[in-house]
């Protein structure tokens, strides 16, 4: 009993501390909150040629409590329920928030016009469509396609439900026929890319943001909006860059993975040996600014790729220290 109660204690804080947050802008959301510029992104990906933006019904979920879906854009046209997400981090659960996703959405259209979900007439919904576009450090191809049904134990294409979510990949240099019928696509990833290459470069992050931002501006790369908007802009890179980030651009890959590997052990089996001991005290630093920042248990672990009974060991110990 005792050990229910402190689960449930423990589950309780970190669910008030997600509903609780409040998710701010983001560039890739800001960028295309105009519909005419929204209108274009889903014209050069779905090969159409729609004209009027007031077609467009933005209906994106401001406040998502069950996920972390704080740069998505949803909107309906063509009898088409569109969710377009930017990830910099890849992650195999993306089919599964996007079917949760959507099933919040559906919910909240039933309801809007008040259909009965226990009558005899066929309830018309829009066709969902699941595009996530990627610009992170993990090798991608230029399009993936992810599916629900790769997380149930029987594989692909078996029970019932299956949601499918296609991957591009919009780091520099991928996509190019895509980025040549969408000019703001094109834009932001050039504009990431100058931000990670400067930070490649080791130069602090606001530095590496500014000097990215300069950059563009003289190269005429969303000029416009960075002259307008550089103080929002900045802030908005600052809020999405973490520490994973940072360490993502100072070291390989390889070394970060052996790094977390090795942490991961250590913390599951309680040793303090076999690990170095900065380390360790950088996760536990990492996981207690995401904790100050309103994240849950779930979330940090996705953003660090790590285990959540991993995240959930480190929490027990700064609670402890506390």
């Amino acid at each position: 009993m005792a050990k229910n109660l402190k689960w449930n204690q423990k589950h309780f804080l970190f669910w008030r501390l997600r509903v609780n947050r409040k998710y701010k802008a983001h560039l890739f959301r800001f960028l295309f909150q105009d519909k005419k510029d929204l209108l274009e992104l889903y014209n050069a990906v779905n090969g159409s040629a729609y004209c009027d933006a007031d077609e467009l019904e933005i209906v994106t979920l401001d406040d998502v409590i069950y996920m972390k879906m704080k740069n998505d854009l949803s909107f309906i046209i063509a009898n088409q329920l569109n969710l377009y997400e930017h990830q910099s981090t890849y992650s195999p659960n993306m089919p599964l928030r996007g079917l949760l996703y959507f099933s919040r959405q559906y919910e909240g259209l039933v309801a809007q016009h008040k259909r009965n979900l226990y009558g005899s007439k066929l309830i018309k919904l829009p066709t969902p469509e699941y595009i996530i576009f990627y610009n992170g450090k993990q090798e991608q191809a230029e399009r993936g396609e992810l599916f629900l049904s790769d997380a149930f134990e029987t594989g692909r294409g078996s029970g019932c439900l299956e949601c499918k979510a296609i991957l591009f990949n919009i780091n520099r240099g991928c996509n190019q026929k895509l980025m040549e019928k969408c000019r703001r696509l094109w834009e932001y990833s050039e504009f990431i890319a100058e931000v990670n290459d400067n930070l490649d470069r080791n130069m602090p992050l606001k530095a590496a943001i500014t000097k990215a931002i300069d950059h563009c501006i003289q190269r005429g790369i969303l000029e416009e909006l960075l002259r307008k908007n550089q103080t929002e802009v900045l802030h908005m890179l600052l809020t999405e860059y973490d520490e994973k980030s940072h360490m993502r651009s100072i070291y390989e890959e390889g070394e970060e993975a052996g790094y977390l590997k090795g942490e991961q052990a250590g913390y599951l089996k309680g040793e303090q040996n076999g690990y170095r001991k900065g380390e360790a005290d950088l996760l536990t630093k990492m996981v207690r600014q995401k904790l100050e920042r309103g994240k849950s248990i779930s979330v940090i672990a996705e953003e660090l790729e790590t285990e959540v009974a991993v995240i959930e060991e480190i929490v027990d110990r700064i609670k402890n220290l506390s």
